[in-house]
């Protein structure tokens, strides 16, 4: 007659999972009962429903030993784990079982040289994540199954007679090819009995370490979002805290990134100034994981009380760099990394030691992530930007990025005229919209005699014959704020007067139902031409740079407005295998570029039926200027030096210069223009034109003349050439 095991209500708080066990069988599990960190279970074979847990995995498994489950419908262990956890424990189950075949069946075989590496196997652990109620994330549990209470004998017919011969006979091909796993073993064809010991330990924090590192170590920034939020999730789990703060240390700025509620990063400056006698520099300084108990008891500068307003009362903070200046809290600081909670004195002495065992993966992430703000630099220069990303993570003070005495190359294919359309467009939509609105206006006075709405009927009238005389620079505004203030705040009103003045407002509020709460067709059609031509454009030229980037690599900024212009930087400071070779393909290049989107812009004019025209530029320039990368503006490079000044402001108002003679524009439609200073200059060039005219890329007939002295510049002369369609 078999007894039952007391309940974990008990005097000896033993949670029982099946009363049939008898508690003579399991004395040796006394000693585990009460342990708070070694969890025990048995559980029967083939279904691992449970037999018996100790307090400890009951408490993690969240069982409660009072509404343990009867011997009729034991709670399985595998319910409490993933598929993939399932299949896991159950490869190991199996190797247990073929274990047991051989020692039960053909203890002969024991000395086989094969059974070490089974031996192996059976006793390394497995790891699995258990979904438990008592916690809010999985916990992981490293186990280890003892088989000495498992019993195995075969059914006869049924049983797997390849394993049992491959045992008789010793086959190591197949014995290891079962082991391994990469043969099932049938167990339906054995009778198995007993019970399995499961042994285990809660490695939730080793493992959410492991899966940290792993993290962080991969090349996407910690800064973007996904990667944040993930780092996030796992590092608020291992320290049991509410939120994650990163601070980089960028020459004399702190920048400082808090994750919010929406799962997005929040984002501060401080200056390093700022933050003198702070919980961080502290920490930089002592070069160690520090805890800071209660910020509202201890709260030294602007920062950390912006954290203390915002709940924040418990800080851990991991510095990452080395603070070596004596002088300095700041010291090499690469950066920071926080864990914030709402509760005071939440860290422990437990929480430092993990924090240590991350200082280099979060390290190498925020080195990552310092390199990658520089992702969007153009692959030409990259590598210095790259170079001087490496100098700061290692907090070596900055230096400029500058590229000394490269040549440029500037471009511009302009839509000749695209103010004066667009003004078109605009004058064109508001008179429809005064239009609309002078018919409300109208019905309304027929509906009734009113000498306000008179007044407002001649005030419309004299507006829209401004509009059609001309239009001003701020009538797009002015206009519109106008209709709102006099014409459409009396809508509903006028809505009630009449099915005419009802149909009206309707017809008005239909016109202007689009983002722009406003007529907009006119204007709307203009915007899609002018984004198409530079759709075809911006194409256009990125192929064309494909094939320029191969003959030496160089710096290429290409900014779209009305049309495309283009600077070029190529030189030996960019590349070092640079010759003029390679500068005068690169200029030939780029005029058979800019011919390519000549033709491209008279292929649209021709598929839209468009009165759009382009002007097409090169600058010529044989002196070399020194580029610099400044960090306070949003250009990627300045030039450098009143030498390199000239250069800026000729491309800043050639467009729009004139021939000193006929006072006409340099550039004109469908034509292709170099302006150039010295004869030296003129003679590179026009050599590239009699090719490019060898190659059918233009006409002939060479026009020339002085361009009229810009300001602060003279003696510049120009070429103008007409650029032939594609010959079909």
């Amino acid at each position: 007659m078999r007894t039952s095991l007391p309940n974990c209500a008990n005097s000896n708080n033993q949670c029982s999972m099946n009363p049939q066990l008898p508690p003579s069988e399991f004395d040796w599990l006394a000693i585990c009962q009460h342990s708070r960190r070694l969890l025990m279970a048995v559980v029967e074979p083939n279904d691992f429903k449970l037999q018996f847990a100790n307090a400890a995995f009951c408490h993690l498994a969240g069982i409660q030993p009072l509404q343990g489950v009867d011997s009729h419908s034991p709670t399985p262990l595998l319910s409490f784990l993933s598929t993939e956890d399932r299949l896991v424990l159950r490869q190991l189950y199996q190797r247990h079982v073929f274990y047991q075949m051989i020692c039960q069946l053909q203890p002969q075989l024991l000395q086989a040289s094969w059974m070490a590496t089974l031996l192996n196997l059976i006793e390394e652990p497995i790891v699995v994540a258990l979904t438990s109620p008592t916690y809010s994330e999985p916990r992981f549990i490293q186990f280890w199954l003892n088989s000495e209470r498992l019993h195995v004998e075969s059914t006869g017919a049924q049983a797997d007679r390849l394993i049992e011969t491959a045992i008789a006979k010793g086959d190591s091909a197949v014995l290891q090819a079962a082991l391994m796993g990469k043969k099932a073993l049938r167990l339906e064809g054995y009778r198995i009995s007993g019970s399995l010991l499961l042994e285990g330990l809660d490695v939730t924090d080793r493992e959410t370490i492991r899966q940290l590192t792993q993290l962080l170590i991969n090349r996407d920034s910690i800064l973007t979002p996904k990667k944040f939020n993930e780092v996030n999730r796992l590092l608020r789990s291992l320290f049991q805290a509410n939120n994650v703060l990163i601070l980089r240390s960028e020459n004399t700025q702190a920048q400082i990134s808090l994750g919010t509620a929406y799962d997005a990063l929040e984002h501060c400056v401080y200056s390093m100034a700022s933050l003198k006698g702070s919980h961080f520099l502290r920490a930089a300084k002592a070069n160690q994981v520090q805890i800071v108990g209660d910020l509202s008891t201890d709260c030294p500068t602007d920062c950390e009380a912006m954290l203390l307003q915002q709940g924040w009362r418990s800080l851990l903070l991991i510095p990452l760099g080395v603070a070596t200046a004596e002088s300095s809290d700041s010291g090499q600081l690469l950066g920071l990394v926080a864990l914030l909670s709402d509760r005071p004195n939440q860290f422990t002495p437990q929480d430092t030691k993990n924090a240590s065992e991350l200082i280099l993966a979060l390290t190498s992430a925020l080195r990552q992530a310092s390199q990658q703000q520089f992702a969007h630099i153009h692959p030409a220069v990259a590598w210095r930007f790259l170079q001087e990303a490496e100098r700061r993570s290692w907090g070596l003070l900055p230096q400029p990025i500058i590229f000394a005495n490269v040549y440029p190359l500037y471009g511009i294919s302009d839509i000749r005229g695209s103010s004066q359309e667009r003004n078109r467009a605009i004058q064109a939509d508001l008179i429809e919209q005064f239009r609309l609105g002078l018919a409300i206006v109208e019905a309304v006075c027929q509906s009734q005699d009113t000498a306000l709405g008179k007044q407002l009927q001649q005030d419309l009238l004299s507006y829209i014959k401004r509009l059609e005389e001309k239009i001003t620079v701020d009538a797009e505004i002015t206009a519109i704020q106008y209709l709102k203030a006099h014409l459409e705040i009396y809508f509903d009103y006028f809505a009630q007067c009449g099915e005419a003045a009802k149909t009206a407002v309707e017809a008005y509020r239909q016109a202007c139902k689009n983002v722009h709460q406003c007529v907009y067709q006119a204007r709307s059609q203009y915007d899609r031409m002018v984004n198409e031509v530079n759709t075809q454009l911006q194409q256009t030229w990125d192929r064309w740079q494909m094939r320029m980037q191969k003959i030496s690599p160089h710096y290429c900024d290409c900014e779209l407005t009305d049309g495309i212009d283009h600077m070029i930087y190529t030189g030996a400071s960019i590349d070092p295998k640079f010759t003029p070779f390679h500068l005068h393909s690169l200029r030939y290049e780029q005029l058979r570029a800019v011919c390519e989107c000549a033709r491209t812009a008279l292929k649209i004019q021709a598929q839209y039926d468009t009165q759009l025209e382009l002007t097409h530029l090169v600058l010529a320039q044989d002196i070399t200027v020194d580029i610099i990368h400044d960090e306070k503006t949003e250009k990627t490079f300045d030039v450098r030096g009143t030498r390199d000044t000239r250069y800026e402001i000729v491309k800043k108002r050639i467009d729009k210069a004139l021939d000193s003679s006929s006072r006409d524009r340099i550039t004109q439609p469908r034509m292709l223009t170099i302006v150039y200073s010295t004869e030296e200059e003129w003679q590179e060039y026009q050599q590239y034109l009699q090719y490019l005219i060898r190659e059918s890329w233009l006409a002939p007939e060479i026009e020339s003349g002085a361009v009229e002295s810009l300001q602060g510049v003279e003696g510049l002369k120009f070429a103008r050439v007409r650029i032939l369609p594609e010959n079909p």
